[in-house]
Protein backbone atom coordinates (compact mmCIF):
# COMPACT_ATOMS: atom_id res chain seq x y z
CA UNK A 1 0.00 0.00 0.00
CA UNK A 2 1.16 3.50 -0.83
CA UNK A 3 1.84 6.33 2.02
CA UNK A 4 -0.38 9.51 1.62
CA UNK A 5 2.37 12.20 1.13
CA UNK A 6 4.96 9.84 -0.55
CA UNK A 7 4.94 8.21 -4.00
CA UNK A 8 6.51 5.67 -2.32
CA UNK A 9 5.10 2.24 -1.32
CA UNK A 10 6.51 1.93 2.55
CA UNK A 11 9.53 1.25 3.94
CA UNK A 12 10.53 -2.29 5.25
CA UNK A 13 10.08 -3.74 8.73
CA UNK A 14 9.70 -6.42 10.89
CA UNK A 15 7.05 -9.23 10.21
CA UNK A 16 4.32 -9.59 12.58
CA UNK A 17 3.97 -13.65 13.68
CA UNK A 18 1.58 -15.37 10.85
CA UNK A 19 0.38 -17.95 13.78
CA UNK A 20 -2.96 -17.11 15.12
CA UNK A 21 -2.48 -19.39 18.14
CA UNK A 22 -1.13 -18.48 21.37
CA UNK A 23 3.00 -19.31 21.52
CA UNK A 24 3.73 -22.31 23.52
CA UNK A 25 6.52 -20.21 25.49
CA UNK A 26 4.02 -17.93 26.95
CA UNK A 27 3.47 -19.34 30.94
CA UNK A 28 1.01 -16.61 31.77
CA UNK A 29 -3.16 -17.01 31.66
CA UNK A 30 -5.56 -14.75 30.20
CA UNK A 31 -5.92 -12.69 33.63
CA UNK A 32 -2.33 -11.92 34.87
CA UNK A 33 -1.86 -10.49 31.31
CA UNK A 34 -4.47 -8.41 32.08
CA UNK A 35 -2.94 -7.16 35.13
CA UNK A 36 -0.23 -6.88 33.86
CA UNK A 37 -1.40 -4.57 30.68
CA UNK A 38 -3.20 -2.29 33.63
CA UNK A 39 0.00 -2.33 35.57
CA UNK A 40 2.19 -1.32 32.81
CA UNK A 41 -0.76 1.32 32.11
CA UNK A 42 -1.30 2.87 35.52
CA UNK A 43 2.96 3.59 35.23
CA UNK A 44 2.03 5.88 32.22
CA UNK A 45 2.51 3.67 29.08
CA UNK A 46 0.47 3.89 26.05
CA UNK A 47 -0.77 1.09 24.21
CA UNK A 48 2.00 0.59 21.85
CA UNK A 49 4.71 1.09 24.31
CA UNK A 50 2.87 -1.88 26.23
CA UNK A 51 3.01 -3.94 23.52
CA UNK A 52 6.94 -3.09 23.05
CA UNK A 53 7.82 -4.01 26.89
CA UNK A 54 5.56 -7.33 26.51
CA UNK A 55 8.02 -8.26 23.59
CA UNK A 56 10.86 -6.96 24.77
CA UNK A 57 10.38 -8.15 28.66
CA UNK A 58 8.38 -11.05 28.69
CA UNK A 59 8.24 -12.95 25.36
CA UNK A 60 4.56 -11.99 24.26
CA UNK A 61 5.05 -11.14 20.60
CA UNK A 62 0.95 -10.54 19.98
CA UNK A 63 -1.12 -9.82 23.26
CA UNK A 64 -4.09 -10.69 20.94
CA UNK A 65 -3.29 -14.19 20.38
CA UNK A 66 -2.76 -15.36 23.71
CA UNK A 67 -5.91 -13.12 25.26
CA UNK A 68 -8.05 -12.80 22.14
CA UNK A 69 -8.63 -8.72 22.81
CA UNK A 70 -6.23 -5.93 22.25
CA UNK A 71 -4.15 -3.97 24.39
CA UNK A 72 -6.95 -1.45 23.74
CA UNK A 73 -10.06 -3.76 24.40
CA UNK A 74 -8.05 -4.78 27.62
CA UNK A 75 -7.68 -1.04 28.79
CA UNK A 76 -11.70 -0.03 28.18
CA UNK A 77 -13.01 -3.38 30.16
CA UNK A 78 -10.63 -2.05 33.11
CA UNK A 79 -12.41 1.44 32.36
CA UNK A 80 -9.02 3.35 31.27
CA UNK A 81 -9.48 5.15 28.50
CA UNK A 82 -7.65 8.28 26.96
CA UNK A 83 -8.57 11.54 26.12
CA UNK A 84 -7.50 11.00 22.72
CA UNK A 85 -6.33 8.64 20.37
CA UNK A 86 -2.73 7.43 20.16
CA UNK A 87 -1.62 8.09 16.75
CA UNK A 88 -3.79 11.57 16.99
CA UNK A 89 -1.77 12.54 19.86
CA UNK A 90 2.41 11.69 18.56
CA UNK A 91 0.90 13.79 15.19
CA UNK A 92 -0.18 16.40 17.42
CA UNK A 93 3.29 16.14 19.24
CA UNK A 94 4.99 15.81 15.69
CA UNK A 95 3.57 18.85 14.92
CA UNK A 96 4.48 21.35 18.05
CA UNK A 97 7.93 20.06 17.77
CA UNK A 98 8.03 21.19 13.95
CA UNK A 99 6.21 24.24 15.47
CA UNK A 100 8.58 25.34 17.81
CA UNK A 101 11.62 24.21 15.07
CA UNK A 102 10.15 27.06 12.49
CA UNK A 103 10.08 29.40 14.81
CA UNK A 104 13.32 29.43 15.22
CA UNK A 105 14.17 28.77 12.03
CA UNK A 106 11.52 30.92 10.02
CA UNK A 107 13.42 30.47 6.56
CA UNK A 108 12.65 26.66 6.89
CA UNK A 109 10.58 25.84 3.96
CA UNK A 110 10.85 22.65 3.94
CA UNK A 111 9.22 22.07 7.24
CA UNK A 112 6.98 24.33 6.50
CA UNK A 113 5.52 21.93 3.95
CA UNK A 114 5.83 18.80 6.30
CA UNK A 115 4.03 20.84 9.10
CA UNK A 116 0.97 21.54 6.54
CA UNK A 117 1.14 17.86 5.67
CA UNK A 118 1.06 16.68 8.78
CA UNK A 119 -1.65 18.97 10.43
CA UNK A 120 -3.56 17.42 7.32
CA UNK A 121 -3.65 14.11 8.58
CA UNK A 122 -4.57 15.46 11.96
CA UNK A 123 -7.70 16.88 10.95
CA UNK A 124 -8.25 13.75 8.52
CA UNK A 125 -7.82 11.95 11.89
CA UNK A 126 -9.81 13.99 14.14
CA UNK A 127 -12.72 13.86 11.63
CA UNK A 128 -13.07 10.46 11.86
CA UNK A 129 -12.47 9.51 15.46
CA UNK A 130 -15.55 12.14 15.55
CA UNK A 131 -17.09 10.13 13.32
CA UNK A 132 -16.48 7.03 15.17
CA UNK A 133 -16.96 8.53 18.24
CA UNK A 134 -14.02 8.22 19.77
CA UNK A 135 -13.39 12.00 19.98
CA UNK A 136 -15.80 14.66 21.00
CA UNK A 137 -17.50 16.66 18.43
CA UNK A 138 -16.81 20.67 19.38
CA UNK A 139 -12.92 19.17 19.59
CA UNK A 140 -10.81 21.31 16.88
CA UNK A 141 -7.42 21.08 16.32
CA UNK A 142 -5.53 24.71 16.23
CA UNK A 143 -2.02 25.22 15.60
CA UNK A 144 -2.19 27.90 18.42
CA UNK A 145 -4.10 26.23 20.98
CA UNK A 146 -1.44 22.98 20.10
CA UNK A 147 1.36 25.20 20.86
CA UNK A 148 0.41 26.29 24.07
CA UNK A 149 -0.45 22.65 25.51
Amino acid sequence: MARIHAHTHGKSHSIRPTSKNAPTWVTQNQAELSTLVVQLSKEGLTPSQIGINLRDEYGIALIKSTTGKTITKILLENNIKEEMPEDLDQLIRKAIGLQKHIKAHNSDRINVRSLELIEAKIHRLSKYYKRVGKLRRNLKYAAVIAQLE
